[in-house]
């Protein structure tokens, strides 16, 4: 059964992004934005605001089943 990356619809706080990956990579999806959070204040905006903006306009949204 293959597995596919998509927004998340239900555990969403700004665009499901990282709802959509913590269900993608079975995670708590509160530890991910944590950690997401963490290095975006240590790394600057660069890194991972660019990736967070691309992967809203890249990722599909869940379908509706």
């Amino acid at each position: 059964m293959s597995r596919k990356l998509f927004r998340s619809r239900n555990d969403r706080k700004i665009s499901g992004v990282l709802g959509g990956l913590a269900d993608y990579f079975d995670m708590d999806a509160t530890l991910l934005r944590l950690l997401f959070v963490l290095i975006f204040i240590f790394t600057g905006f660069f890194p991972l605001g660019i990736l967070y903006i691309l992967s809203i306009f890249i990722m599909p949204k869940e379908p509706l089943v």
